[in-house]
Formats: C-alpha cells, structure tokens, sequence
C-alpha cells in the first residue's frame, strides 16, 4: 500500500512569491517586509517544505505586493538564497535571485551605543558582510560585528 504526499499551496494571481528561504524564517521574513496579516491580502506562508535544491525550505506569497530593492536587500539579511517571482495574472513575469550586497547602508543600525552612528551626528549606518552564513556584519564605524539575532531584532 503506497501513501502519497502532497503539499498544496494555491497559485496566486497578482504579487510575490519567495522561495528557498532558509528553513525556520519565513516568519522572520514577514516581520522583515513589515506584514501583519491585517492588511487584508492573502498571504501563505509555509514552513520546512521539502526540497531537492536545498533539503528544507520556507515559501511565502503575498498576493497584490511587489518589493522594491530596499525590501530585497532586507530579505538578503536572513535569506541570501532565497528566490523571488513576481506574479501577474498567475505568471511568473520576473524572477529575482536574492543577493546580499558586500556593503549594507541604512537598512539596520549598530547596536554598540557608542559607535558614532549612534550619536546623532548626520551618517549613514554602514555594515561589511563578514560572512553570509552564519551573518556576520562589522560596522564600518566602530568594528562592532553584528550577528543575525542583533539584525532580527531590529525588525
């Protein structure tokens, strides 16, 4: 006796999908983009889905949303291999490969409270990319380095 398995999620007509997320954060990814759930879109999201380009992975749609670059780039921060496809009519019109960028500008702040960033004085918050996996970001300021849960925190 065989027992097949299916994941059914819907197609969407018009907005985003995001996939190949890293296993675990796709709620982290909808807090990134701001979504509450109350904006009234359907949304699906789901969690550690099997996959044959990564084992496990996490999806999320939005229906009637496109992201700009800025949101993109925030995505890149907890999923730097994440794909994104802009839906139209329930076509795939573009894709997207997320990529984290070297240098991170104005998307999160230092977290060390002396670092001149923090100060009031008119700059611009300035990240390295260390590394992708584990994040590890070194602030251009002051060589604090910040860790993906310092990131998640700031969202």
């Amino acid at each position: 006796m065989s027992v097949e398995r299916e994941v059914r999620v819907s197609k969407i007509r018009d907005g985003t999908v995001i996939d190949h997320i890293s296993a675990g954060y796709a709620l982290d990814v909808v807090k990134i983009l701001g979504v509450t759930g109350h904006e009234g879109q359907v949304m699906t999201i789901a969690v550690n889905v099997p996959s044959k380009r990564i084992k496990v992975k996490d999806i999320v749609k939005i229906e009637g949303r496109a992201l700009n670059r800025q949101e993109v780039n925030r995505i890149a921060l907890v999923a730097p291999r994440a794909t994104i496809n802009i839906v139209r009519d329930f076509v795939v019109v573009e894709k997207l490969e997320v990529k984290l960028p070297s240098l991170i500008e104005d998307i999160v702040k230092c977290v060390n409270p002396t670092c001149i960033s923090n100060s009031g004085e008119p700059v611009t918050a300035k990240f390295y990319v260390e590394t992708e996996e584990p994040l590890l970001l070194k602030c251009h300021y002051c060589g604090y380095v910040l860790e993906k849960a310092d990131v998640l925190g700031q969202f």
